[in-house]
């Protein structure tokens, strides 16, 4: 339930903290003193639409946050937990409105979108005025209401779950359908293309090995002919190796004459010998390893070639022939067995369309029966609330041609005011006073179920007086029993069934210069002059002091 509302700087209010308790709460006051600023206040903190001119004039921005204790298995922590919002202790919904229209919303004071807090705050809050925007104008609403009376909400999600696996396979089915379609329309060149792909037999790098392989031999081949001169030169007729080995042989010969003059000399030239004999056999190394065949290069360049012209057919990198070669494999494998696994598909669309029908079938049976018992229950109100020779009715249509994720069934609320007349839907039918009554039916028939932990009336007794002003007070403190009710009201009937009675008011701010609202939390002992108030108007009588002590008492 809603324990606490803190306002500040909204409108005429500056600040104001508000704390609420379980059952009925009325909110009094004279016409303008502030009673719709609370409410759209409430409404700002559940996500509702944010304006600038919500700003108390002279403020920059404004705030409203609403404190809420609710289960621990609630619907709204559902939500919260899902979009990883922590739902520890009580729920507090802050919003912030700035002057210039901007707009900031918190939960938990975790920055939230404000469809997230509105989404969360319509789990927590209902409120309704004679013209209910949601519980009756929506159709949606009406199969929701009917299915949480019944105890269906669960039936009717498995139900929206076997719709959507039909739909899926359906989906599947038709996309598979269109492939194989497809393929079949390009299966001969499906084929000549794999045939064409599996002879050339492309592997993955092949391109880069290729093209280094053949760069290896151009330059081989531009390098070998300096090197098979260097080897003429040195291997060949004009090699210096000989003569040089002769004239060490000479001086070496010699050395014997001339002891120490000749040794130094032949021991370099045998140096220099061993080195060229070295450089013979390193430039022989290297002329070998410059051979290849040239068959081998024409068969590299051929390769490539092939593999190139098969890239730009296809129109993908060479890079990416073997994932397109695996590619046509498997669509035309898909197209050899694609008539097979259609059998499988259409048979599984099959089988999910029984099972949401045999549900749904299930569900439609159900939701007849508890039509009646809702429409029961509902007319069981009417005659307190004045409404003796009115009648409603839950009208369920049902046509298993026009399937939804919500069944086969639509549900409308239908009422007749007057016997004689043609019934109709409720909207439509009845009027301002005659629909926030049936409205009230309705909340007090669901009780609990269906709703919203905290439910407020926003001057729903408007337009009615004595007897049926005191029905509506009786049934407000019969559903307070089992939600939290908030009632805005005119009527001294409903305020003196109220648990908690706020009073709102306004006057002149602390500085004398602007005006604010006040709400003040009555009394017991100031509740008969509110109400005494309510029933005589501004000159209150001794005679509407004892109505109001009368009423207070329980006396009517």
């Amino acid at each position: 339930m809603l324990v606490q509302l803190s306002i500040r700087d909204i409108v005429l209010i500056e600040r104001l903290d508000l704390a609420f308790e379980a059952g009925l709460s009325v909110l009094t006051g004279e016409t303008g003193a502030g009673k719709s600023i609370l409410l759209d206040s409430l409404s700002l903190a559940l996500g509702g639409r944010g304006d600038g001119s919500l700003v108390r004039h002279g403020e920059d921005k404004g705030q409203v946050t609403a404190v809420f204790d609710v289960r621990a298995d609630h619907a709204a922590r559902l939500l919260l937990r899902e979009n990883s919002i922590d739902d520890d202790g009580d729920l507090i919904f802050r919003r912030m409105q700035s002057a210039d229209g901007r707009t900031k919303a918190y939960v938990n004071d975790q920055p939230v979108s404000v469809q997230l807090m509105r989404q969360a705050g319509q789990m927590l809050v209902e409120i309704h005025g004679q013209h209910d925007d949601r519980a009756l104008v929506d159709i949606n609403a009406h199969r929701i209401l009917l299915d949480a009376f019944g105890g269906l909400t669960d039936e009717a999600a498995t139900v929206s779950q076997a719709y959507r696996a039909w739909r899926d396979a359906e989906r599947v089915l038709k996309v598979h359908r269109a492939k194989v379609e497809a393929a079949a329309r390009e299966a001969d060149y499906l084929r000549a293309s794999v045939e064409e792909l599996e002879a050339l037999a492309p592997r993955d790098g092949e391109e880069d090995e290729l093209a280094d392989r053949r760069g290896q031999m151009q330059k081989s081949e531009r390098i070998a002919g300096d090197i098979s001169e260097a080897s003429e030169f040195l291997n060949g007729n004009s090699s210096p190796v000989p003569l040089i080995a002769s004239l060490m042989r000479r001086l070496e010969r010699k050395s014997h004459e001339a002891p120490g003059l000749l040794e130094e000399t032949v021991q370099l030239l045998g140096t220099a010998l061993d080195s060229l004999s070295n450089a013979q056999m390193e430039v022989e190394t290297a002329l070998r390893r410059t051979e290849f065949d040239p068959r081998e290069l024409e068969r590299v360049e051929e390769r490539l070639f092939a593999l190139r012209a098969a890239g730009r057919k296809y129109s993908v990198p060479v890079t990416q022939l073997p994932a397109l070669a695996e590619k046509m494999v498997v669509d035309l494998a898909d197209l050899d067995a694609g008539e097979e696994r259609l059998g499988h598909l259409d048979k599984a669309v099959s089988e999910t369309k029984l099972v949401f029908d045999r549900l749904a079938r299930a569900l439609s049976d159900k939701r007849q029966h508890t039509a009646t018992a809702l429409a029961d229950a509902v007319m069981e109100e009417l005659p307190a609330l004045k409404l003796e020779r009115a009648r409603f009715m839950v009208e369920v249509g049902t046509d298993a041609e026009q399937p939804t994720a919500d069944g086969i069934d639509t549900i409308e609320f239908h009422v007749q005011t007057n016997p004689g007349t043609r019934p109709g839907p409720i909207m439509k039918v009845a009027s301002g006073g005659e629909l926030s009554r049936f409205l009230l039916a309705l909340k007090v028939a669901l009780a609990d179920r269906g709703s919203a932990p905290t439910l407020v009336f926003d001057e729903i007794d408007t337009g009615v007086g004595g007897a049926v002003a005191d029905a509506i007070g009786q049934r407000l403190k019969k559903l307070s029993r089992r939600v939290q009710v908030l009632s805005v009201t005119h009527a001294p009937q409903v305020a003196a069934r109220a648990e908690t009675h706020l009073l709102i008011s306004k006057g002149p701010a602390g500085d004398g210069d602007k005006i604010a609202t006040r709400v003040a939390t009555m009394q017991p002992e100031h509740r008969t002059e509110e109400i005494a108030r309510m029933l005589a108007g501004a000159s209150v009588t001794d005679e509407a002091r004892a109505a109001a002590a009368k009423l207070l008492a329980g006396d009517h």
